[in-house]
């Protein structure tokens, strides 16, 4: 090999580490103090005054370098030399052993839920209907999972005596007890240290007393939170980490644990990283002199450990029992059993037996004179002292001996203590018996980390006594082909010899060690030299001489110079400028510092003592040096590559590594030049010119020729012509000998070089590199294929411009190679044809290929790095577009976006395409882009630039709110007013004096939504008003003409009184309208609205407010507990922020209804799970009724149908059912317990849980309850609750099974007793158990469709049957009936009657017939008011939140019914009680009207309930105007505006039970009223509520907008489609199909919620349909009849494409679309067409040219806006460039190449394969092809003028022969334009073409038929037909081949030169 000169490395001084010295004065400690100071510091650990110092780089090679020092008492971190942070440990008394920094597996804990919920809410089997409807079971799954996320954090861990602390970034920290003293630690992979603790002679001594094993010594530490493991022994260890398996997996699950041998010291660790991912320990055996490298591996542990059989264990504990003896000396005696817990906070469990019953009264340690404060006073002496043995027959006074006495001082772990200690690290982290558990070692692997023994070095005594300076690295890993392989380097100084070790899996996927070879040397270091990210090793020679190994085992000698200066910071290093080197004194080289070294700065201890670094890069910075590099070593032998390499850094070095990239290729060059043995190149000669001429200088830079095409500088002429420098070529190359090893690397050399410049040419932004490596190319063809010299030289005429044009005449070899083709692979060609004709095998070699074919074993010196990463990922793409098993064009399209995401080919990337190769990519994403599929990620959709549905395949929900944002387009457009100065002064001065403004419950700050949805009238004002309840409301007054003043005064004090009920009932509609209206909390107190009573009378319009007293206090009170909920339920269940801290902040001091009725809100929309449990009682402790009721509906609520049992403790607590005596008295009131009840069923519903429906029943029936007293006045509520709560723990689940049938008949005898009618001694009251029973049992059996049972509540149908039943039991039976018998219930007539037994329906036909007053016809009335509104409500709840039109007219028509016989007059007695009937029955069935057209806002709807909350004026004196009409008429009013619009009713089988909960048919006389039915029920409707609101969103504005959409629903087996205009209600997602966006304003889209479960669940988590406008087009809002679109307004756009086809100069200002500006800015946002407008489409331009280019960007803009294609203005752009290039430009070849490309895609392929026409589905091209041809015809037309030139026709004919000769440079560039215009064959091919032809001519002419002709036309026609297929077949030409006129043209030239 080559002799060279070392290469050049500077030496910097760098200070020494140092910290601050310590406070206290160690001189005058006496030697005592000193040697128990050396005593509890351990043995073998560095003395107290040393400094440490270690670096790591953090974050991989591109990371942070961070640096650590440490002494005794501080700890700094440091970065790039700043100090970080700093650490002081002198308080905690105890030294620093060993600090560090490593890595640690954090987790991002999510929230606690304290009420946890299970995960399998409501469980069922698959065939199992659901409990709850769908959104509840996506809200469960969007909350995160129970699981944590995993992050590799960096922490600093410091290591004390007894305690270990870590410290992470971002300010955690974490501190740990440590049962041994630290010797050292080290980083590991994936994260964690691994830990030497300090072993003591004294435990050596024992263990071999004790004819014992010594403890483990090398531990793991892998989460602060546990302590650390012993590291296992393994036999083997396969795979690789992450994925690593042991072979002796099964034995280590089933023996006990073997750790490493005590003995062993370990010198180094590796932790993976870019330098090697082997994992590596080198450990050394003093004893035993032997070094052992190991392989380690972490391994998560598998499960707890396993129980045992009784015998086995007891056995088991005999055994250690025994190895305890009772009279040792040693401390194992005062520990506690050997299972003690890991934390100290875990909980344990109770044992029967203490087994140390004397340690249990022992005194925290830090109590103890002398020790350290810092012991936690959770630490026992039991755990932690080491004393005495203490005994319980001991007396208190006996002397302690002296060594025991010594122990208590030294507080030091003696062996026994250890062995506790380590049982209970490996075991777990749980408390068990010791009975029922297995030992150690048996329950499972109980460690995380294993090693594997990979290799043994025997060591002489001289390498062990100084072992801390043998040197350990691992370098230069690389993947060789498939193989991942490092190199382990060990130095053993004694002996000055450096070993060299490999590191690669065997075929077991082990890791094998082989040796490689053994060198001198004393010291090593590895360093980041000579190759980006790989690492070479740095060796420090044994005369202190440096020498570098790179590529493997290649050795490069360094020589080193000394500065006194610093290292500068940065990373190249710049020779120029630096410091003088030193003088005289020149310290040698001693040793490397493993510490403070790292891969980009190596540290070196002088032999003055100083420490001096380096920091060398001798890597190329220049891309192309780089790139030529990579990939010559994937084709060239190690010894050619390395030398090569060499070579490089040799010229490198004597050009002073200067960072130009020029000179770096220069370098490349010359030693590719010269490894090869090629022709360096031309002798230049300068011509001796005075230096002082600027100019001439300037002429000789690489600046004069990269800014030769400069627009500006082309029009700078110099002062006078300078001499250019002239060169003198040799004639003739020199020859090369055929078939050498040496020859074949060249052929291969350029094969390899000429695809990295064909990845060069697919990049726009290469092309200067192109231009550079070009002429390399040339000259090595000229070697061996002159004809890549020629293809070359077309696409770079000025490459070798200076030598004869690349013929075979001018080749340097003769015999041509045949084993690379004539003519070179065409990138741009082959994939051309791949899509052209896919049937066509191109063929294309791979470097490594071609490298096999020649038998050469590739070097890798770079890995498989690989440089050609572009061309691969663009063949990738051609390759699926031109699949030919996909035959249609739209899948292949699909099939090649996909692959171009998986690629990483984005936007950015085919902007750096070529305009062709782009193209084909354009048009597929183009495809895509109209029609995109339904199932690709997000990422795919932004790819083509659908970001529309990108959003909606976003994870993350889109919030409806904007929190007070506004849209881009309310800022660029504003249509809101500005706010006058008055507004502006008026606020300011509110916001100074903290006025806070006033809530009235009502605000829903939805603007953007509810003026889209409700946004054309006041209906949304008008609901407010009615239903807010803190402002004053005005009413008539009733004037009596006869009355006095004082009766005037007691009228208008009863009439404020009767209204006032009503405001007290106006919360209930507000819950509803305001529903989830606010999104996030401030972390301010809730303002909850106060009621206003006061009432404004007119006409007189005097306020009057009730008298004190006058409102009864428990009404207030029940109206400001609603008041509270309504005001929670304005939480959105979304609201992030509301915490259990927040829920306590709110709190008042003195507990509140409001409060409570908060507390119950948050519950019912989730927040209350939340709550932590001490909060929960603090709330529950002071037994407030309300409160109590508030939280425990609440809690239940918001952990419905998860059976949580902390829930239920707490509602047992408050429900005497619950517990096992139920007789007992809590003191808790009946409605509380009622509220109990309610909870159990929310808490269970639908679990069946049949322990719970046993208690729910029996209460039904409570014998206490029987006769009605004082005590139990709300016995009637606690008996609803009790029904419902068992109808929703078995809500839907009765079957024929015996248990269910014994609750069958129970429930039947509740509802119809037990035969003993009127019998005294009954145990229940059938008047309270008979409705509830009912309900009970229609929960029970809904939708089981079960005859028998609906039997069961048969409505009599006799006049003694219906005088035997109450009426109002007739309408919960008939309700019951049809929740069984589901499916039946439609909204007909016929059904309704067939509800109704024909004996009442004919006596209501037969009424005016009886005599007037006839009690028979009464109760045929009774019977049928509440039969016909119990039928209402059952097809309320089967149709809610459906708007079905047949539905709703069967309500409201009845509704309009009973309305006219509430209304009407009677003074009968009878005719009152029919009323009251009429009026129950109207409550309900306005309810049920709401119901079904909730959250639609429905005007005629609305109208009635407006009649009706107003009519309260006109029956005010009416007694039969109970409170229960005001909650049903203000229910109806929120339902029918539920959420203001957003939200609607579900129908799941949960959704049923909670709308018959909250609006069941029993009306409250007042509204202090809870006997008949608790009020706090009638709130369940919220967890009926679904969003089901569609809205739909511009994804570029944000803003809400009008949307017509097609959505498709099945009913059945009936599939039907309906159009409706979002936003809008959409039906339940069960029955939902698809939604389809397809309108001209909007790019289509489709959602296929039924086959695509994302597009479901995306639809379930934000009903938001985020829409893409077309740019042509404006939305809804603004243009609503479409009149003002671009197609109207532009009225033709001929013109436009006339002049993108041919540009010229037209008039401007005639376009009809006036003024671009305000054109563009109502059509479209974007930035860039208003940025085009602005700079491109102006009409101010001076010249032709300019005007010419405006009026072109004019056309180009409008275009594209009219067909919403902004990505083709840079396209036209680009065309315009071509089209105007000058051909004298650097790079017009190559852009006239790619403009072939594209004009030969749009002419001959698009049509074919990318249409859609095949498929009828046609697509106009991005870019029409007469745009294109335009371009190219103007190219040809300047063509024309070098075709019809004498000269070049000339030069023509010599290049047809072969001699083309020298040539001038315009000549050089007008062939190489016109061979590649026409794909002119190579002159080798013209050569024998025309041979060919003269040989086929003479042979054919005058010859008879069939062999000849004589006919010399038609001979010269079929020879010129042969000769053109000829020709275009051995050139890999473009669409058309050889043009036949240039056929033509060089059959002439023949004929001339002939």
């Amino acid at each position: 090999m080559a002799q060279f000169e070392p290469l050049p490395i500077h030496l910097y001084r760098r200070h020494q580490p140092t910290i601050s010295p310590r406070s206290s004065n160690d001189e005058h400690e006496s030697v005592l103090l000193k040697s128990i100071k050396s005593a509890l510091r351990g043995t073998g650990v560095s003395p107290p005054s040393t400094v440490h110092s270690s670096r790591v780089c953090i974050g991989g090679n591109n990371g942070t370098e961070q640096e650590l020092t440490w002494n005794d008492d501080n700890v700094v971190l440091s970065v790039g030399g700043v100090v970080k942070k700093k650490w002081s440990f002198e308080l905690e008394g105890q030294p620093v052993q060993w600090a560090c920094i490593g890595w640690l597996e954090e987790s991002e804990s999510f929230p606690p839920k304290h009420f946890s919920e299970r995960q399998d809410f409501a469980s069922r089997s698959s065939f199992e209907r659901p409990t709850f409807g769908p959104f509840f079971y996506t809200n469960q799954k969007s909350s995160p999972p129970p699981g944590k996320r995993h992050s590799k954090v960096s922490a600093v861990f410091v290591f004390l005596r007894s305690i270990g602390k870590v410290y992470f970034d971002s300010g955690l920290e974490h501190t740990f007890a440590l049962p041994f003293i630290v010797r050292k630690a080290w980083p590991v992979t994936p994260h964690g240290l691994l830990i030497q603790r300090v072993l003591e002679p004294a435990e050596l001594y024992e263990a071999e007393l004790a004819v014992e094993d010594v403890l483990p010594t090398i531990f793991c530490l892998s989460n602060p939170f546990a302590e650390p493991s012993a590291v296992g022994l393994t036999s083997g260890i396969i795979g690789n980490s992450g994925s690593a398996t042991l072979t002796d997996e099964d034995e280590n699950s089933t023996k006990p644990l073997k750790p490493i041998p005590p003995h062993e010291i370990i010198l180094w660790t590796s932790h993976s990283g870019p330098n090697s991912p082997h994992e590596i320990v080198v450990t050394l055996d003093s004893g035993k002199r032997r070094l052992k490298v190991w392989r380690y591996v972490y391994i998560k542990p598998k499960d707890s450990p396993m129980r045992l059989g009784g015998k086995r264990a007891q056995n088991l504990a005999h055994k250690k029992r025994q190895s305890m003896p009772s009279t040792s000396r040693r401390t194992s005696t005062v520990y506690p059993d050997m299972f003690d817990i890991l934390h100290p906070t875990s909980p344990r469990p109770p044992s029967s037996k203490q087994p140390f019953p004397e340690l249990t009264e022992l005194p925290p340690l830090s109590k103890l004179p002398g020790m350290a404060p810092s012991l936690s006073t959770t630490t026992t002496m039991a755990s932690l002292v080491s004393g005495s043995n203490f005994n319980s027959n001991s007396h208190s006074n006996s002397q302690p001996q002296p060594e025991t006495a010594t122990k208590v001082r030294r507080n030091s772990l003696t062996r026994n203590d250890l062995s506790l200690t380590m049982n209970r690290l490996v075991l777990g982290s749980r408390v068990y018996d010791l009975d029922e558990l297995t030992p150690a070692e048996h329950g499972r692997m109980k460690t995380c980390l294993w090693m594997d023994k990979l290799h043994e070095i025997e060591l002489d005594e001289s390498d062990v006594k100084i072992f801390s300076a043998i040197t350990v690295s691992i370098f230069d890993y690389r993947r060789i082909g498939k193989l991942g392989r490092s190199l382990l380097s060990i130095c053993l100084p004694s002996r000055q010899s450096l070993m060299i070790f490999q590191l690669a899996p065997n075929a077991e996927e082990r890791i094998e060690i082989t040796p490689l070879m053994q060198i001198p040397g004393i010291a090593t270091a590895i360093i980041c030299g000579t190759r980006l990210s790989i690492w070479d090793l740095l060796v420090l020679k044994p005369g202190g001489g440096l020498s570098l190994l790179t590529h493997g085992t290649y050795e490069v000698a360094l020589t080193t110079t000394l500065h006194d200066s610093e290292l500068p910071r940065h990373d190249s290093m710049d020779v120029e400028g630096l410091s003088e080197p030193v003088g005289s004194r020149n310290p040698s080289i001693i040793s490397t510092i493993g510490e403070l070294s790292s891969p980009d700065i190596a540290t070196f201890r002088m032999s003055d003592g100083s420490i001096a670094c380096t920091a060398f890069h001798y890597y190329p910075s220049d891309d192309l040096t780089s790139q030529a590099l990579q990939i010559l070593a994937l084709c060239l032998p190690s010894d050619m590559c390395f030398l090569l390499h060499r070579r490089f850094l040799q010229n490198w070095a004597s050009r002073s590594f200067i960072g130009l990239a020029d000179v770096q290729f220069d370098c490349f060059k010359d030693a590719l030049y010269a490894t090869f043995g090629l022709q360096s190149g031309p002798n230049v000669s300068f011509p001796e010119l005075p230096s002082s001429i600027a100019w001439n200088t300037l002429c000789y830079t690489t600046s004069h020729n990269r800014f030769h095409e400069d627009p500006a500088m082309k029009h700078l002429k110099p002062p006078s012509n300078p001499a250019l420098p002239t060169a003198t070529y040799p004639r003739h190359l020199p020859a090369m000998q055929k078939g050498t090893d040496l020859y074949n690397q060249l052929v291969v050399s350029l094969y390899t070089l000429h695809t990295l410049a064909e990845e060069m040419r697919l990049l726009v932004d290469c092309y200067p590199s192109l231009s550079r490596l070009a002429p390399v190319i040339c000259r090595i063809a000229m070697y061996i294929r002159p004809e890549w010299a020629d293809y070359w030289r077309r696409m770079c005429p000025d490459a070798m411009s200076s030598l004869p044009w690349p013929s075979s005449a001018t080749a340097a070899v003769q015999d041509l190679d045949d084993t690379i083709p004539v003519w070179p692979p065409d990138i741009s060609a082959i994939l051309y044809g791949r899509i052209s004709n896919p049937e066509w095998k191109v063929p294309w070699f791979d470097a490594l290929e071609l490298a096999a074919r020649f038998r050469i074993h590739p070097s890798y010196a770079y890995g498989t790095i690989d440089p050609l990463e572009s061309m691969k990922k663009l063949t990738v793409a051609y390759m699926h577009l031109a699949d030919p098993d996909v035959k249609r064009s739209s899948k292949r399209a699909e099939n090649a976006v996909r692959q171009m995401v998986n690629k990483g080919i984005n936007e950015e990337f085919i902007a750096r395409l070529p305009l062709g190769i782009a193209a084909p990519l354009r048009e597929a994403i183009r495809t895509c882009q109209l029609t995109p599929p339904l199932d690709w990620s997000q990422e795919a959709y932004k790819m083509i630039s659908r970001d529309d549905v990108a959003a909606s395949a976003n994870a993350s929900p889109a919030m409806i709110l904007t929190n007070g944002y506004r849209s881009a387009k309310e800022y660029l457009t504003s249509t809101r007013l500005r706010k006058t100065i008055g507004q502006i002064t008026s606020e300011a001065r509110a916001a100074s004096l903290g006025e806070s403004e006033t809530t009235t419950g009502v605000e829903l700050e939805l603007d953007e939504f509810t003026n889209i949805r409700f946004g054309q009238d006041r209906r949304l004002e008008e609901i407010a008003r009615l239903l807010s309840s803190s402002t004053i409301s005005s009413a008539r007054s009733l004037e009596r003409p006869d009355g006095t003043e004082h009766d005037q005064a007691k009228d208008h004090q009863m009439q404020v009184c009767r209204i006032a009920e009503r405001t007290l009932a106006l919360p209930y509609g507000r819950a509803m309208f305001t529903f989830g209206s606010i999104s996030s909390i401030s972390r301010e107190a809730f303002a909850i609205p106060k009621f206003e009573f006061a009432v404004k009378l007119h006409p007189m319009d005097g306020v009057v407010s009730p008298d004190p007293g006058k409102l009864v206090p428990e009404s207030v009170h029940w109206g400001e507990f609603h008041n509270g909920v309504a005001a929670a339920l304005r939480i959105s269940s979304s609201a992030a922020s509301v915490d259990s801290s927040w829920i306590a902040f709110n709190k008042p001091s003195d507990l509140t209804p409001e409060h409570a009725g908060f507390l119950f809100g948050l519950g019912l929309t989730g927040h209350l799970k939340e709550m932590l449990t001490w909060h929960t009682f603090g709330y529950l402790t002071p037994k407030h009724d309300l409160t109590s009721i508030g939280v425990l509906l609440g809690l239940s609520a918001a952990n419905v149908g998860n059976e949580n049992q902390h829930v239920t403790k707490l509602l047992a607590v408050h429900t005497p059912a619950l517990l096992p005596t139920p007789t007992v008295d809590l003191n808790v009131p009946l409605h509380t317990q009622a509220a109990g009840m309610t909870g159990v069923g929310l808490l269970y519903m639908g679990t069946k849980n049949r322990r719970m429906a046993e208690v729910c029943l029996n209460q039904m029936n409570r014998k206490d309850l029987v006769q009605p007293d004082l005590s139990n006045e709300y016995r009637e509520a606690y008996t609803y609750s009790a029904a419902l709560a068992f109808g929703m723990v078995m809500l839907g689940k009765g079957t024929t099974i015996p248990a269910d049938t014994a609750l069958l008949e129970r429930l039947n005898v509740l509802i119809h007793g037990d035969g003993e009618f009127g019998s005294p001694h009954r145990s229940f009251d059938i008047n309270l158990t008979s409705p509830a029973a009912s309900i009970a049992l229609g929960l029970m059996y809904l939708r089981t469709e079960r005859q028998d049972v609906a039997d069961m509540l048969s409505v009599p149908d006799t006049i003694l049957g219906l005088n035997r039943v109450q009426p109002s039991f007739l309408l919960i039976r008939t309700l019951a009936r049809s929740l069984i018998m589901w499916s039946e219930i439609t909204p007909t007539n016929d059904w309704i009657a067939g509800q109704i037994p024909e004996a009442i329906r004919k006596g209501i036909e037969n009424k005016h017939k009886l005599p007037p007053g006839s009690t028979i016809a009464d109760a045929w009335e009774l019977a049928y008011y509440n039969i016909i509104a119990g039928c209402c409500f059952a097809i309320g709840l089967k149709f809610a939140g459906t708007a079905r039109q047949e539905a709703y007219k069967m309500i409201i028509r009845y509704h309009d019914l009973y309305t006219r016989t509430v209304y009407s007059n009677s003074p009968s007695f009878d005719w009152r009680i029919k009323r009251s009937a009429a009026r129950d029955g109207l409550n309900l069935i306005t309810v049920s009207l709401s119901m079904v057209m909730a959250g639609t806002g429905e005007i005629t709807c609305l109208r009635r309930l407006r009649y009706a909350y107003g009519m309260y004026a006109n029956t005010m004196y009416h007694p039969a105007f109970k409170y229960g009409i005001h909650v049903s008429t203000h229910q109806a009013l929120g339902l029918l505006f539920l959420g203001a619009g957003r939200f609607t009713l579900g129908t799941s089988d949960a959704a049923i039970a909670c709308m018959v909960t909250a609006f069941f048919p029993r009306t409250h006389a007042n509204s202090a009223d809870n006997k008949c039915y608790l009020q706090a029920l009638r709130h369940l409707w919220v967890l009926a509520v679904e969003p089901r609101c569609l809205v739909a969103r511009d994804v570029e504005t944000k803003e809400v907008v009008y949307l017509p959409v097609k959505i498709t629903m099945k009913e059945g087996k009936a599939i039907g489609t309906m159009q409706l205009i979002a936003p809008t209600l959409i039906p339940d997602l069960s029955k939902l199909m698809s939604i389809r966006v397809d309108t001209p304003r909007y790019w289509p889209f489709h959602l296929d919620t039924e086959k695509v479960p994302r597009h479901r669940e995306a639809l379930m988590r934000s009903q938001t349909l985020f829409v893409k406008r077309r740019t042509a087009f404006l939305s809804y809002t603004e243009d609503p009849r479409g009149s003002r679109s671009l197609f109207v307004r532009s009225r033709s756009s001929a013109g436009d494409a006339a002049t993108l086809d041919y540009p010229q100069l037209t008039d401007a200002k005639t376009h009809p679309a006036g003024d671009l500006w305000e054109f563009i800015t109502s059509f479209s946002n974007d930035p860039l067409f208003l940025a085009f407008a602005e700079y491109f489409c102006r009409s101010d331009g001076r010249t032709d040219q300019e005007q010419l280019l405006h009026t072109y960007c004019h056309a180009v803009l409008f275009d594209s806006i009219l067909q919403g294609k902004p990505q083709t203005i840079q396209s036209h752009l680009t065309l315009f460039r071509y089209r105007t290039m000058s051909t004298r430009s650097r790079y017009f070849h190559l852009h006239l190449q790619d403009l072939r490309f594209l004009a030969d895609f749009y002419g001959r392929v698009y049509e074919r394969r990318f249409s859609g026409r095949a498929e009828n589905n046609y697509r106009t091209p991005l870019i029409r092809d007469s745009t294109v041809w335009g371009t190219m015809h103007d190219l040809d037309e300047q063509l024309e003028t070098v075709r019809s030139s004498p000269e070049f026709m000339q030069v023509l004919g010599r290049y047809s022969i072969g001699q083309p000769g020298l040539l001038e440079e315009s000549s050089a560039r007008n062939l190489a334009w016109y061979l590649l215009r026409n794909a002119v064959p190579v002159s080798t091919l013209l050569i024998i073409l025309k041979e060919l032809a003269a040989e086929a001519h003479s042979q054919c002419l005058n010859i008879a038929p069939p062999a000849g002709t004589s006919d010399n036309a038609v001979l010269e026609l079929s020879i010129k037909e042969v000769l053109h297929s000829t020709g275009s077949r051995m050139t890999t030409a473009l669409g058309a081949g050889w043009s036949i006129r240039s056929l033509d043209e060089i059959i002439e030239a023949w004929r001339t030169v002939a």
